[in-house]
């Protein structure tokens, strides 16, 4: 068995004062153990402004937050998946929403961009968010073999959209990582339910670290981090302020599920269309 864990913040628009939190909490990861550990989406800032982090776009593979991701993952012989980070893309007025995947030797071993952009209107509560002016969509699925299983990378309102998890489940996924920024509203709604969704239906791990709070911009999120198993249990959670959720994930607990209740061998439809 292996420790995991997911980090839970409440990130601002000060870059350092962010990374400083998240040592800290990747500090605390480490010293109990955890193995694998998850940061939530936009843990080096979120920004008074969505204009901000492209402002702050870092070149791939240069710039201080990689520098800082690949630095705490070798001092703690950890593998550490960065949330995200803005890259910058082919438009000035773009990033890319990064997550990268470092091992325990501070390599970074694989760069998933968030495919699904957030572009909708809470009537609710009168919230619009419009991702895509600011962000650069990704098009590649990413699932890298790790010591834990294989990884499979999203990222936040990539929950909602069950056939990119096939597709991972395609590629012989077993532990999802999931940074989040949910907000309050759709999180207090469908957070543990898609989450929950997603490892029963590909009976896989699932460990979601979002991000928890009130933020500096005036946004709140809901947080709620969690680590849940292929048969839906949620292993451990936090759900609010700033902390480390940990748990043990057992390969050869998902095996015997996967054997044993065979689901994934039962699938019928395929994901392609056979329209000439």
């Amino acid at each position: 068995m292996s420790k995991i864990a997911a980090i839970q913040m409440a990130s601002g628009p000060n870059v350092t004062a962010n990374l400083e939190s998240a040592k800290r909490l990747i500090d605390q990861a480490a010293e109990n153990g955890a193995e694998l550990v998850v940061l939530p989406e936009n843990f080096a800032i979120m920004g008074l402004t969505e204009s901000d982090k492209v402002a702050l776009c870092e070149e791939d593979g240069l710039g201080p937050i990689q520098d800082f991701l690949a630095r705490q993952s070798q001092r703690h012989g950890i593998w550490l998946v960065g949330g995200t980070i803005p890259i910058k893309s082919p438009d000035p007025k773009k990033a890319y929403a990064a997550s990268l995947l470092y091992n325990d030797q501070g390599e970074r071993v694989a760069r998933y961009d968030k495919i699904h952009l957030f572009d909708v209107h809470l009537m609710d509560s009168d919230e619009s968010y419009n991702e895509s002016e600011t962000t650069y969509n990704g098009k590649d699925i990413v699932v890298v073999e790790t010591p834990f299983g294989k990884l499979g990378m999203a990222v936040c309102y990539d929950l909602r959209f069950p056939e990119l998890f096939r597709s991972m489940l395609d590629q012989g996924v077993e532990i999802i990582s999931l940074p989040s920024a949910f907000t309050a509203l759709t999180g207090h709604a469908h957070w543990e339910s898609l989450i929950r969704a997603r490892a029963i239906e590909n009976l896989t791990y699932v460990v979601a670290a979002g991000q928890g709070g009130y933020h500096v911009n005036g946004r709140e999120t809901h947080g709620h981090s969690m680590i849940v198993d292929p048969w839906g249990h949620i292993l451990n959670q936090l759900k609010s302020g700033t902390g480390v959720v940990i748990a043990e994930i057992d390969r050869d607990r998902l095996n015997s599920i996967r054997r044993s209740f065979p689901a994934i061998e039962h699938r019928r439809l395929s994901c392609q269309s056979n329209a000439g």
